[in-house]
C-alpha cells in the first residue's frame, strides 16, 4: 500500500477514495478500498490506497485522537509512504473540535512540522482564498453551515478556528504562493515548519491549484484536508514508477432499492423535494421517534411496500425545526436516536434483500454501514462530485451510495439509483 487516508466520517471517506481512484485526467487513479472502521486484517497485495472510514468527527476529541493513531499504525504496518488526514471541506468543527488534536497528533506521531491543511473542493464550490473558507461565493459563515445541526460554523477565518483546537500557532500560505508553484509552496511550508507551526492553511481557489499543492507535498509524510487535497496525489506515484495508474470500472448491482434521508443540508432538502414529485416519500415524525412511536419497522414495511418505485425516508427538517426538536430532547440524544432508528432499518432492508442502498448525512451513513458491517469496500465510478458508488464484497453484494449532505445534483437521489444498476 503506498497511500493511506484516515478519514473522520464515512461520506468523506467515500468522496476522498473516489478521488484517489479518479486521479487526473488520462493518467488514472490508484487501486483504492474503502475500509469501514479499522481492519482487523492485513491489506490485499493488490491495493494502492487504503481509506479508513471512521465516525470521529463529533466525538469526544481525545477519543478521536486515539482511533486516529490506531488507523494511523495500521497504515504503516501496510507500507504505506503518505498519510491523508481527511476532514470535511465546509470544516465542520466546533472550537473543541477534532480537526486540530488529531492532525496536531498525528503529526507528532510522524514527527513533522509545517504540514499541509486545506479543505478546498472547487469542484462541489468549496475554496480557500487568504486563509478564508468559502461556499460557492458565501462565506463559511453566511453560506447556512451556520446553522449545521451538530458543527455550526460561525466563522471563515479557519486560521482562527483551527487556532482554537491548537497547541502551535497555525500558518498560512496565500494563493500567490500557490500560483508561483510547487518550489514555491515547499519553501514557504518549510519556513512555517521551521517557526514550529505544526499546521498551514494553504490556499486554493482551483483544481489546478489543488495539483500544483499535490505536487509539492509528493515528499511528505502527513497531509491533512478535504477530498480535494488528493487531486494530484495518485499521479506522486504513477509518475514515480510506482503504481500504473488504473480507471475505476462499472460496479452494476440491480435488484430491488430504498433510499434513506438523514440529513437537514439546503442541497438534501431540495432533493428530497424533487424526488417526492414522482416517488413514494416518508417523512420522519422526530416527534414520534424520541416518544417511542415511530420504528424502524415502520420505516421498513413503508419502504418494502414501494420496492420498485425508489422510495424514499427522510428526517430531513428546516433550521427552525432542527432547532425546535433539540431544544426539547436535547441535541446528541435526537442526533444517536435517529442514528439509531436508520442503522436498525438498513439492518431489516438489507435482510430483506434490498440491493442498492442509497444514504444521504455522514453521520446517517456511518450509522448505517457501521451497523450492516459490510467490510472493505470497492470504489466504482463517480455519479456527481465527491460520490462514487460502491460495492461489498462477497456472495451477495450490496451496492451502496454514501452522500454527504451538501453533495449531488437536484436529481441526485434517481440519478445514484440508476448508477447503482449500471445504467
Amino acid at each position: 500500500m503506498l497511500l493511506g487516508v484516515i478519514a473522520d466520517d464515512f461520506t468523506g471517506a467515500s468522496d476522498i477514495a473516489n478521488t484517489i481512484a479518479k486521479g487526473l485526467p488520462g493518467q488514472g487513479g490508484l487501486r483504492t478500498v474503502q475500509y469501514l472502521g479499522l481492519p482487523s486484517a492485513a491489506a490485499d497485495a493488490e491495493v494502492e490506497a487504503g481509506v479508513i472510514a471512521l465516525k470521529s468527527r463529533s466525538i469526544d476529541a481525545a477519543v478521536a485522537v486515539e482511533q486516529s493513531l490506531d488507523a494511523l499504525k495500521w497504515l504503516l504496518d501496510q507500507g504505506c509512504e503518505q498519510i491523508v488526514f481527511k476532514y470535511c471541506s465546509t470544516f465542520d468543527s466546533t472550537p473543541a473540535g477534532n480537526i486540530g488534536p488529531v492532525a496536531e497528533a498525528l503529526a507528532n506521531a510522524l514527527a513533522v512540522k509545517g504540514v499541509i491543511a486545506c479543505p478546498a473542493f472547487p469542484g462541489a464550490g468549496r475554496t480557500v482564498y487568504q486563509g478564508h473558507l468559502f461556499v460557492k461565493d458565501r462565506l463559511l459563515d453566511e453560506s447556512g453551515l451556520e446553522n449545521h445541526p451538530l458543527n455550526p460554523m460561525i466563522d471563515a477565518d479557519i486560521r482562527r478556528w483551527l487556532r482554537l483546537q491548537t497547541v502551535s500557532d497555525v500558518g498560512h500560505v496565500d494563493i500567490a504562493t500557490v500560483h508561483d508553484g510547487a518550489p514555491a509552496i515547499v519553501a514557504a511550508l518549510r519556513r512555517h515548519g521551521e517557526a514550529n507551526r505544526a499546521l498551514v492553511i494553504v490556499d486554493a481557489i482551483t483544481d489546478d491549484d489543488l495539483v500544483a499543492i499535490g505536487r509539492a507535498a509528493a515528499p511528505d509524510r502527513l497531509i491533512t484536508g478535504g477530498s480535494g487535497i488528493a487531486v494530484g496525489l495518485a499521479a506522486n506515484f504513477i509518475e514515480r514508477g510506482l503504481a500504473r495508474g488504473t480507471v475505476a470500472g462499472a460496479l452494476p448491482v440491480d435488484g430491488l432499492e430504498a433510499i434513506l434521508a438523514g440529513s437537514c443540508s439546503g442541497a438534501t432538502r431540495e432533493q428530497v423535494e424533487i424526488h417526492s414529485r414522482n416517488h413514494p416519500t416518508l417523512a420522519i415524525d422526530v416527534t414520534g421517534v424520541m416518544e417511542g412511536k415511530v420504528t424502524a419497522s415502520e420505516l421498513t414495511s413503508f419502504l418494502l411496500a414501494n420496492r420498485g418505485r425508489a422510495p424514499l425516508v427522510y428526517s430531513s427538517g428546516t433550521p427552525d425545526e432542527v432547532r425546535a426538536i433539540q431544544s426539547r430532547f436535547g441535541r446528541e440524544n435526537v442526533a444517536a436516536t435517529l442514528d439509531g432508528l436508520f442503522a436498525e432499518t438498513a439492518r431489516h432492508l438489507v435482510s430483506a434483500g434490498i440491493k442498492r442502498l442509497v444514504v444521504a448525512g455522514g453521520e446517517t451513513s456511518g450509522a448505517v454501514v457501521s451497523a450492516l458491517d459490510l467490510g472493505a469496500l470497492a470504489i466504482g465510478p463517480e455519479i456527481d462530485p465527491g460520490v462514487p458508488v460502491l460495492l461489498s464484497k462477497g456472495d451477495q453484494p450490496v451496492a451502496l451510495v454514501l452522500k454527504s449532505g451538501n453533495f449531488g445534483a437536484p436529481n441526485f437521489f434517481t440519478k445514484a439509483l440508476e448508477r447503482l444498476a449500471g445504467r
